[in-house]
């Protein structure tokens, strides 16, 4: 039986993660579970980087091609397939390896990202009815109401937030800070794992230079017929259609594709390096305490040492 631990490789997009996961898991006999809130949607596969066939073919992998483009897939759906996935690998005897940059999909695997208060729809209509007649002032007043010690963190200037904060008082019969502290409390299915955890980072002068090339990459090998297949079911759901190559694309298409395909690349690139500033902020004050890579073109690490 493979030991208790779980591997799980993470660094901004074009980083390298994928190259090192797959020579590790062909190395340690491992699985791949991937950690990437993108690459679960079907035929999402160019533009997400996504493992190719052959590369599964030389290991398994787990977390692709979960969701239909069209519907959303929580970070709590993630959480739960995961768990399932870490027990189903670890009862076959094989290590699990995690890789993804998608940050509350990794973020799960060390705190609780998601409560388990249910809203019923009779709540959803009455918080919607709120909104409509009164708007934010109405809401901010009834969350007040409804937690009147304190409304803790919640942007009261922020309408979703509070609409949401205040469906799940009404849904629980507890205040902001009650439902606070009861999901501090509330742990993850994996506090009983040991977990490794290793971050890749580069220059940003070599991350851009990355990325130049697998946007160019992306768009030569068919990008755009992948958006204007997908562009229906990405209209419908904007954790996907917004995605950086995807709406830079689907704008550039509903453009009648006057621009030029140069521009297109251009765009996606400056967007992928801004998207690697925000995550490596991100890993940096979100994450437990990790070893980190720092890598080059000439130095990339043999895989052996990867986690040790």
């Amino acid at each position: 039986m493979a030991a208790t631990i779980l591997h799980l490789l993470t660094g901004p997009t074009a980083s390298g993660k994928s190259a090192l996961a797959l020579a590790w898991a062909r190395a340690h006999g491992a699985e791949i579970l991937s950690c990437d809130a993108l690459q679960i949607y079907r035929d999402m596969d160019i533009g997400t980087a996504k493992p190719s066939l052959a590369e599964r073919a030389l290991v398994p992998h787990h977390g692709l091609d979960l969701s239909d483009p069209s519907k959303t897939f929580s970070v709590a759906e993630y959480r739960d397939y995961a768990a399932r996935t870490v027990a189903e690998i670890h009862a076959r005897g094989k290590s699990v390896l995690i890789i993804g940059g998608s940050g509350f999909y990794l973020k799960c695997f060390f705190s609780p990202v998601a409560d388990d208060v249910d809203i019923p729809p009779e709540v959803e209509v009455e918080v919607g009815a709120l909104e409509k007649t009164g708007g934010l002032p109405l809401l901010v007043a009834r969350l007040r109401a409804a937690s009147p010690v304190s409304t803790g963190n919640v942007d009261l200037h922020n309408p979703r937030r509070v609409s949401r904060a205040l469906a799940r008082c009404l849904a629980s019969g507890l205040s902001v800070p009650e439902l606070a502290t009861k999901f501090a409390a509330s742990g993850t299915p994996f506090d009983h794992w040991e977990r490794k955890l290793v971050r890749l980072d580069r220059a940003p002068t070599d991350l851009a230079a990355r990325i130049q090339a697998r946007t160019q990459k992306m768009l030569a090998t068919g990008l755009i017929d992948e958006v204007r297949h997908l562009a229906p079911a990405l209209r419908l759901n904007p954790a996907a259609g917004s995605a950086i190559g995807y709406r830079e694309t689907l704008a550039w298409l509903d453009g009648g594709e006057k621009g030029p395909l140069a521009d297109l690349a251009v765009t996606i690139a400056q967007r992928t390096l801004h998207l690697y500033k925000k995550q490596r902020t991100w890993f940096r004050t979100q994450l437990p305490p990790h070893k980190v890579l720092a890598l080059t073109e000439a130095s990339t690490p043999a895989e052996a040492g990867l986690f040790a």
